[in-house]
């Protein structure tokens, strides 16, 4: 058994080959809470989730970090036009974070840790920088010369004397255009913190490198995020752990994006889909389906027609799987292993979607065991189908889901009876022969948005896709 893992530094898949056997460390990219997250944002946590989940099944002991940046130049101009304290804007967008974490399924991170409780390790390590000739401060200020460490640009593959010089406002006394800010000088009116360069607010890159070198140490197995922070946060983050002296990610795994109309879902272009508002349209188990069972390096391109494709597809692992347990009348548990067939794709950079078609293949076999009425076979497919969807955390009978599918679950007793009640009256007819009145009565209630499945024990009632 062998993970392999795409490898953005190599441009390839590689074995995956932990630091200490049997272990794995994750650091992961997380919110900047300047706003509530859209579905592109909970995408990143779901897909490294899924990651996580499979390594726990392979046997291996997972420490997960997922950082909040609670503090940036978005953060600060937000609390500014709302006449409102930064950390509170922080706060309460880091919640709405965790709550779509939560709703989506996600396991919580080992650890979580915010940038603004970091500041001694930030100083730490710019000090360090600082002596060995890779940082220098100006006018308050920190930057990193980027022109001091060769290795800059190598995982972006950019060439930095053809780099576009950028230009930002408020900064002065750097070295050369490209170098980076690190600490940035006090403003009036901003938070700041003291440091032996004057008081003054860390820069984004700087604050994962502190994090990651706390809580993983100085070196660690993998560093994820979106692929859009491949440059500049990711190449800089690189350049200052190592120039530290630190060994940092031995591999680095990015997530592709969620588009509308071809373009990455943003806050600023105004066409993010919040999730606090998707999980009232859409059941959560079913947003989990479409925006994890995609290859995580895959674009998802947003439209209502792919989320209504996803929720039809889950429906049927879903019905599966409750024909079964309403047939043996108790939970059949899930099996101590998943199908090979799983298990490869899910081994060669976590292939959703080839295992995915392996649950959709078990599903398949375990309605034609039900339409035979062959319990153990039956069973057994349903025990396999648990521990797939386990790993892919979309088992409908797991705990964190308990009650998720209510969609009027007050309700369904009095419905219950009532359809009941009409499907007596479909079997009435049936059995006289009646096919046209069967038909009709079966057309009506589709119509109002139920399925009719007829099996061996009988009709059963299932509410259809919307």
């Amino acid at each position: 058994m062998t993970i392999r893992l795409y490898d953005t530094s190599a441009r390839q898949i590689r074995d995956f080959a932990p630091l200490q056997p049997g272990c794995v460390s994750i650091y992961l990219c997380g919110a900047t809470v300047q706003a509530a997250p859209h579905i592109g944002h909970i995408r990143s946590g779901l897909n490294f989730d899924i990651m996580r989940r499979w390594f726990e099944y392979r046997g291996y002991d997972v420490t997960f970090i997922r950082n909040v940046t609670d503090i940036d130049d978005k953060i600060i101009w937000k609390a500014e036009q709302q006449n409102r304290p930064w950390w509170s804007i922080g706060y309460e967008n880091e919640r709405a974070f965790t709550d779509g974490y939560t709703a989506l399924g996600c396991l919580p991170p080992t650890y979580e840790p915010r940038a603004t409780g970091h500041v001694t390790e930030m100083v730490e390590m710019m000090r360090g920088l600082i002596e060995r000739g890779h940082a220098y401060e100006a006018d308050g200020s920190v930057y990193f010369d980027v022109r001091s460490w060769p290795s800059y640009l190598e995982l972006s593959r950019q060439d930095l004397d053809e780099m576009r010089q950028p230009t930002e406002e408020g900064i002065t006394g750097k070295r050369d255009p490209r170098d980076f800010a690190m600490w940035k000088a006090a403003k009036p009116g901003e938070p700041d913190w003291e440091t032996p360069w004057g008081r003054g607010r860390p820069g984004w890159h700087l604050e994962c490198s502190a994090m990651a070198h706390k809580y993983l140490g100085s070196a660690f197995d993998i560093h994820g995020g979106g692929l859009d922070l491949i440059f500049p946060h990711h190449e800089n983050e690189i350049a200052q752990a190592k120039a530290y002296g630190d060994d940092f990610a031995q591999y680095w795994v990015h997530n592709a994006w969620v588009t509308m109309s071809g373009e990455k879902m943003s806050k600023s272009l105004g066409n993010s889909v919040l999730v606090s508002e998707m999980v009232k349209q859409w059941r959560p188990i079913v947003l989990r389906y479409y925006l994890g069972t995609p290859h995580y390096r895959s674009t998802i391109e947003y439209s209502e027609e792919a989320l209504r494709e996803a929720e039809s597809a889950f429906a049927r692992i879903e019905g599966f799987v409750q024909r079964v347990v309403e047939m043996t009348g108790h939970v059949v548990e899930p099996s101590p292993e998943v199908p090979l067939a799983f298990a490869e794709a899910m081994d060669d950079d976590l292939g959703v979607p080839q295992a995915l078609a392996v649950v959709h293949t078990t599903v398949r076999q375990g309605n034609s065991a039900l339409a035979a009425d062959d319990k153990e076979a039956a069973v057994a497919r349903l025990a396999e189908v648990r521990a797939m969807l386990g790993v892919l955390g979309l088992d409908p009978l797991d705990e964190h889901w308990a009650g998720e599918s209510d969609r009027g679950e007050d309700l369904h007793g009095v419905v219950d009876t009532l359809v009941r009640m009409v499907l007596d009256q479909r079997e009435a007819a049936r059995s006289r022969k009646d096919w046209a009145t069967a038909d009709a009565i079966r057309d009506q209630l589709k119509q109002s948005g139920l399925v009719i499945e007829d099996g061996p024990q009988g009709p059963r009632w299932t509410l259809g896709s919307r």
